[in-house]
């Protein structure tokens, strides 16, 4: 095999990896809710047009409060925010997806105060009622969807009112990646052309 041959073929793969790397990129702004700074061992409240990315009602933020920490970061949110305006709490974020393309989804949940919480959450195409709340215990949602638009908007609901419940934190959306897992193959071949061009320069 021609060193130009092996040099193509390791530059398509490399050009995988890059793929997989941009795939892998969260579409979420401020999805761990980290870009408010709160004073540790406190919580505070904003309204979302002042929370990087999102839009909606208000959003209260934790940072240690009360002893309960963060699966990322340093810092969650808790969907039934304060004030209490007499209705439930909404917020949700706008992103750029490809039609046909898939788009996996992730985010940690918790309750504060009884297994009794839950939220609506929906992704696109994808939508859910989320209830098995444990306080105390954060837990990890995923899944999936096809996008059929351009825009699409992910929203998180509080399914009760009232100031009280529904922790969230880690929000990421991310396309997913169809390629190929680099072979030993493409790693021999990575390597002999690394000892080519060692050469090369050792002889110049």
């Amino acid at each position: 095999m021609s060193v130009k041959s092996i040099f193509t073929r390791c530059a398509g793969a490399m050009a995988g990896l890059l793929l997989a790397a941009s795939a892998n990129a969260n579409l979420i702004v401020n999805g761990g809710f980290e870009d408010n700074n709160v004073a540790t061992g406190n919580w505070a409240y904003f309204s979302s047009a002042s929370v990087n990315g999102w839009e909606g009602d208000n959003i209260e933020i934790w940072d240690h409060y009360g002893g309960v920490v963060a699966p990322e970061g340093n810092q969650h949110a808790e969907l039934n925010a304060h004030p209490f305006d007499g209705s439930v709490f909404s917020i949700y974020q706008n992103f750029a997806t490809v039609i046909g393309q898939t788009y996996d989804v992730s985010f940690f949940y918790s309750a504060r105060v009884n297994s009794n919480e839950q939220f609506h959450f929906s992704a696109g195409t994808l939508a859910a009622l989320i209830n098995d709340h444990v306080v105390g215990s954060w837990k990890q949602y995923t899944g999936s969807f096809v996008a059929n638009s351009t825009l699409s908007t992910i929203t998180f609901t509080t399914y009760d009112a009232g100031t009280l419940g529904n922790f969230l934190d880690g929000v990421v959306v991310t396309a997913k990646a169809n390629v190929i897992e680099s072979s030993p193959l493409v790693m021999l071949m990575i390597g002999l052309v690394g000892l080519v061009l060692a050469r090369r320069k050792a002889r110049a």
